[in-house]
């Protein structure tokens, strides 16, 4: 465990992605399994340990510390973990030494809610504030130490010179402590045997097309829709259904997991079905609406019937068995064309083509469009083979041009990880009305990005400056501040008090040149609602 804090605490502390891969890929060679397996699972997310909760931690916290200071400790501090690991009262007595980490993982499953206030503090007694601080990241999860899950499997592919492509192919067969893998990758032993499971495949992704124009007769367009991208496989008789990192979100859409009953991989966007006034090619109603679906353990009948899952299929990985990925991009959009009619409609169609002159009348076709689906376009070169991650030159995404509102700062909260000194998180709102006459101001969006880090600590700033009323973690500040705040589209909600939800939010510009009186208001919102 004391290996795993000090890798921990060194990428806290580090900004460099090559040093992040160094320390990680140095780790896993020169720790032994299963800790190293274990670890690995830590830092993609891949543990999870239902009787520990971070209000397991604060409840434990709550008998040992004054409330005063856990509470000015913790808004201090910014991150739960790192506060308890220093505010933790030293052991009475003799203590065992520190636990494995195998060890803290046999300890921590375990553990139920009923056991866990007592065994938890047996661990944490065990361990100094470096120690204690990973314990209770590995078992709370979601370590935010700045490490994505594909970091890491890149620091594997590195630590044993294998292809981080063939480590995301048998990743998703395998659970922690990744035996099989570590043995094919560090000892040489044959590759985790995948072929009899549904198993997923990396996506192929796009770079944004930003100031680049490209030939149309090397360049294929097509609708890019605003649903989210899943991959369907059947293998040996089972289907799963994952999201674009690899989720198996297959309970949350059973609708399709019967629909695809042959042996295949298919790649596309999964939309529900809307008003078929509502679509360039009809039948796909907004993300709000499919949003109402995503996350949820069952669904009901009611919500399969109101608002029934479809996927718009944009390519084919593998068909009746044989692998498509080798071929190049036509052939294989000839092989979705005539699978597709092999597949129930109601739950599958194509992905339309968008024809165009050239490249300017394609920028107008892609101006033109406002469709609530429609998120812009995507441009795939004719003779691209299906590769995992980004391949400059191959596929392209162009989005549509975002819309843009004036919002004024309301509130502030601290971010995570290297932002948990700062309040970066900003909810801002329009005026419901005219503001001269008395008109209040309405929360409309949440965003945590759009501005540098010179600028970032200014806002802070001024947040500590202005703050009226505190909630929790939550800052009120004065009405002094406009943002320009883009965005991808706009729809109802009966969650928010406005009525309005923002899809994409993020700060587009800081306008300290601004009269708040001169925002926006709540109308000039709702007139960009496409639902």
């Amino acid at each position: 465990m004391e290996d795993f804090a000090c890798l921990l605490e060194a990428l806290v502390y580090t900004r460099s992605r090559n040093e992040k891969l160094r320390l990680i890929a140095e780790y896993l060679r020169g720790t032994p399994d299963p800790d190293r397996g274990w670890a690995l699972g830590a830092l993609t997310n891949g543990l999870n340990f239902k009787a520990v909760k971070s209000s397991t931690v604060r409840n434990l916290m709550q008998d040992r510390v004054d409330p005063v200071l856990w509470k000015l400790s913790r808004d201090f501090v910014g991150d739960t973990a790192e506060t308890v690991s220093l505010l933790w009262p030293e052991p009475i007595g003799d203590v065992a030494p520190p636990p494995s980490v195998s060890e803290a993982v046999e300890t921590l499953a375990k553990m139920t809610r009923a056991t866990a206030p007592v065994d938890l503090p047996k661990l944490l007694d065990r361990l100094d504030p470096s120690g204690r601080y990973a314990l209770i990241k590995l078992a709370t999860g979601g370590m935010r130490i700045g490490v994505s899950s594909r970091l890491a499997k890149v620091a594997f592919a590195q630590a044993f010179d294998v292809s981080v492509d063939d480590v995301e192919e048998y990743w998703h067969a395998l659970e922690p402590p990744y035996a099989e893998l570590f043995a094919w990758a560090a000892d040489g032993a044959d590759p985790p045997d995948t072929k009899n499971v549904p198993l997923f495949r990396p996506f192929m992704l796009a770079h944004p097309l930003e100031e680049l124009r490209v030939d149309l007769k090397d360049y294929a367009a097509e609708w890019k829709w605003d649903g989210i991208r899943v991959q369907l496989v059947h293998v040996a008789g089972e289907t799963r259904v994952y999201s674009r990192s690899g989720d198996d979100i297959s309970a949350t859409f059973p609708e399709l997991v019967g629909a695809l009953d042959r042996p295949a991989v298919l790649d596309g966007e999964l939309l529900v079905r809307g008003d078929a006034q509502g679509g360039a090619e009809g039948g796909a109603a907004s993300f709000n609406a499919l949003q109402q679906r995503l996350g949820r353990k069952t669904v009901s009948k009611k919500m399969l019937a109101e608002s029934p899952a479809f996927v718009r299929l944009y390519d084919v990985l593998s068909w009746d068995g044989e692998d498509q990925r080798a071929l190049e991009w036509q052939r294989r959009r000839g092989q979705l064309e005539s699978a597709v009619p092999k597949l129930p409609g109601n739950h599958f169609d194509l992905s339309q083509l968008v024809e165009a002159r050239d490249f300017e009348h394609l920028a107008e076709i892609r101006e033109g469009t406002r469709d609530a689906a429609i998120e812009g376009l995507m441009l795939k070169r004719r003779d691209s083979l299906y590769v995992p991650g980004r391949k400059t030159g191959l596929w392209y995404k162009w989005k549509r041009d975002p819309l843009l509102i004036d919002c004024v700062l309301m509130y502030a909260q601290r971010g995570s990880g290297k932002r948990s000194s700062f309040y970066s998180d900003y909810t801002f709102g329009c005026w419901d009305g005219d503001p001269d006459a008395g008109a209040e101001l309405l929360p409309v969006g949440k965003a945590y990005s759009g501005f540098t880090d010179a600028e970032l600590k200014k806002l802070d700033r001024l947040v500590r400056q202005t703050t009226l009323n505190r909630f929790g973690p939550v800052r009120e500040v004065e009405r002094t501040l406009v943002f320009e705040v883009a965005f991808d589209s706009v729809h109802t909600s009966k969650r928010h008090k406005s009525g309005l939800a923002m899809r994409f939010p993020r700060i587009h510009r800081i306008r300290w040149d601004k009269p708040v009186h001169e925002a926006d208001r709540i109308g000039t919102l709702r007139k960009m609602i496409r639902d």
